[in-house]
């Protein structure tokens, strides 16, 4: 194959630019899984509400929250935020009034545009801290009233009074803690008897919020967002439904770009095999056409024709599929493993188990199928020479009666040809449903084990959802791999067959500078002492001849 890798020169741009779609093909197929993890996770779980800080918020929930701050997140919360009125205009010339009704009748406190990334990521650690810590707080409240879960006091001059006043009961369950679900006016209440809890119990629920995730903390904290989003009036249905179809929009965009890339790159593969194999066939004639008879003995024309043709096909058909696939196989995987390990390391041994399993098959396919691959090539040869010897002499055949004879050796030659091609496509067959049982035996792994780490909260369903497709892309580009383990051996040889060809030197070579004699020139042909010998003979067949032509 390397001695064959001068015939790309002419189309290294056409592959560069290949291999540079082949990878924004790549991107766009690796985003897919993440935006629709997005969907699930944010749009669905979230109602579309991506952010752990809050856009605004009013002046209860701000005094409510930073209850649960430390003193530094405290100082951070109030250089971060401004009170606006509903009549104040945003950035884009709306009024905040617009966006969220509750402004009309108060003052909001609006997040302050431009803040660093840094600053945001803070503040997102401060509101996922709070709202753990809070969260800590109302448990540890409702064990030491000795409160039932379901239940929390609605009116908080009763709630000292302990659980057996009647009728002082609402829907917040501080077990569950279904924070989206709950009205947080209801929990605003509970603010001054909060206060009188002791100090060692914040600090206490404080460090166990400190022991959390920090991607955990802000997960949490958007369901406290939403709540805050809601108080203000603001439409979560309408929010959500336009955040599923802002990223479902943005999933078609990537979608038309992959399919875009895919076209190009299937035209331009198909534009430089094409090349290639015609200046390859340009070549082997070119060459053949300067063999002597000695050439022609040593390749037979059938062979000769088998390595311009069938050989050649061989070779563009690698290049044809090999430039989508080689290339395309090795970016979707190991972008795979990098986008899968961002959503769940935990779960990283599957696909690692499922890698070695997979090449493990393809190695031992190859080792089985490679000594047949070669051998194919020989029996093309082989029926090439018995067909063209046949059609040559069919008079010589016909003269003699050896017709049966001849039938018989063309399907020998025939027959050996289908044992070989059904040997080959009999082990590539098996190849594909093991492949397939292990694929979906991975997916059912990764179901089974994502869905404790779910029902641990370690995991999100929509993280699950794009590790399996992730887990799918890198085992469909094993399965490319090993398609091309199809193609590979079989160019492998032709590639040799054709090697061989060009670079064969005829052994009778024109003068580089012939010299053209006289016009009025009258020559003949004289040999004197000539000896004649067969190509690997161990003697002379004629010794000394001498005769004038």
């Amino acid at each position: 194959m390397i001695k064959l890798a001068r015939y790309l020169k002419p189309f290294i741009p056409g592959l560069i630019i290949a291999i540079v779609l082949l990878f924004a093909q790549a991107v766009f197929d690796l985003n897919l899984p993440n935006y629709m993890s997005n969907i699930v996770n944010v749009g669905i779980q979230q109602n579309g509400i991506a952010e752990s800080t809050p856009a605004a918020i009013s002046p209860a929930g701000y005094t409510f929250v930073s209850t649960f701050m430390s003193a530094d997140e405290q100082a951070l919360l109030n250089t971060s935020y401004s009170l606006k009125h509903g009549t104040d205009q945003n950035e884009r010339g709306r009024q905040y009034q617009e966006i969220y009704p509750a402004a009309a009748s108060a003052p909001i406190y609006v997040l302050v545009d431009d803040l660093s990334p840094e600053t945001i990521d803070q503040l997102d650690t401060a509101f996922g801290t709070a709202v753990w810590t809070m969260i800590n707080v109302m448990r540890s409240f409702a064990a030491m009233q000795g409160i039932p879960q379901g239940t929390m006091p609605a009116n908080p001059s009763v709630a000292g009074t302990g659980p057996s006043a009647p009728g002082a009961t609402t829907n917040i369950n501080p077990a569950a803690l279904d924070i989206q679900s709950i009205d947080i006016t209801q929990v605003y209440k509970m603010q001054p008897l909060l206060a009188q809890l002791p100090p060692p119990v914040f600090a206490a629920a404080r460090d166990a919020a400190l022991q959390m995730d920090t991607t955990l903390l802000k997960k949490s904290a958007t369901m406290m967002v939403s709540a805050f989003y809601q108080e203000l009036g603001l439409d979560i249905g309408a929010y959500q439904r336009n955040y599923v179809i802002r990223i479902g929009l943005l999933m078609l965009l990537l979608a038309l770009g992959s399919g875009v890339a895919t076209i190009l790159v299937s035209l331009l593969s198909s534009r430089i095999a094409a090349g290639t194999a015609r200046n390859l066939r340009n070549d082997i004639f070119e060459k053949a056409s300067h063999f002597s008879n000695a050439e022609y003995d040593q390749f037979s024309t059938a062979s000769l024709i088998t390595r311009s043709t069938n050989d050649v096909m061989q070779i563009q058909m690698l290049l044809a599929i090999g430039i989508r696939m080689v290339c395309y196989a090795p970016i979707m995987a190991t972008g795979g493993v990098i986008m899968a390990l961002e959503k769940s390391t935990s779960m990283s041994w599957i696909i690692a188990v499922a890698c070695a399993v997979l090449l493990g098959l393809i190695m031992i396919i190859f080792a089985i199928a490679m000594p047949k691959f070669k051998a194919m090539q020989k029996l093309v040869d082989r029926i090439n020479l018995v067909a063209r010897e046949t059609l040559n002499g069919l008079s010589v055949i016909r003269a003699f009666s050896t017709s049966q004879f001849e039938k018989e050796r063309f399907d020998n030659a025939n027959k050996d040809l289908a044992r070989t091609g059904l040997f080959i496509n009999r082990t590539v067959t098996f190849m594909m449903p093991v492949m397939m049982l292990i694929m979906n035996g991975v997916m059912l792994l990764i179901i089974w084990v994502g869905a404790h780490q779910v029902s641990q909260s370690q995991m999100q369903v929509g993280d699950m959802m794009a590790f399996m497709q992730y887990a799918m892309q890198i085992i469909m580009s094993f399965l490319m791999i090993s398609m091309m383990f199809i193609f590979i051996p079989r160019a492998s040889v032709s590639a040799q067959r054709i090697a061989e060809v060009l670079e064969t030197e005829p052994s009778i070579i024109d003068p580089a500078h012939p010299q053209a004699m006289p016009a009025s020139a009258k020559g003949f042909v004289e040999f004197r002492n000539v000896s004649f010998r067969y190509d690997g003979a161990d003697e002379d067949a004629l010794k000394n001849i001498s005769f004038v032509a």
